[in-house]
């Protein structure tokens, strides 16, 4: 396995049937998916900009834009949920939970809702 390639072959077997194929309308076909889904792999795991994926895995702008489409199209969502029930199945994941009782307050000027401060905005009457 080179630097580049981020999945084995073991792993792209069981998402390789979740990607889409191509509309049958016609039009551009898609460019490889797995090149694509290590491009954007790398991308996330280097956590560099989308203009730095190497030139090997084609350009950055398909990358992007094939992510972009997974991510509307619930692509990313079916292989999740497929991963993850494989490997509930096979008894890989410890499904523990981890609950933090932090309180964050927010400031009393973040808050987009309108004041009542209980009195009226301007006093015209004097006192007696």
């Amino acid at each position: 396995m080179s630097r580049l390639q981020v999945l084995s072959d073991e792993m792209w077997a069981q998402i390789e049937p979740l990607m889409p194929v191509a509309s049958a309308k016609g039009g551009r076909p898609f460019r490889d998916h797995r090149l694509v889904v290590e491009a954007i792999i790398w991308r996330y795991r280097t956590g560099s900009p989308w203009r730095d994926v190497p030139e090997s895995f084609g350009a950055w702008k398909t990358a992007w834009r094939r992510h972009d489409q997974y991510s509307k199209d619930g692509t990313w969502d079916a292989i999740l949920a497929a991963v993850l029930t494989e490997a509930a199945d096979a008894d890989l994941i410890d499904w523990a939970v981890s609950v933090d009782s932090t309180v964050n307050r927010a400031h009393q000027h973040a808050t987009n809702l309108p004041r009542d401060t209980g009195g009226s905005v301007e006093l015209q009457e004097s006192v007696r």
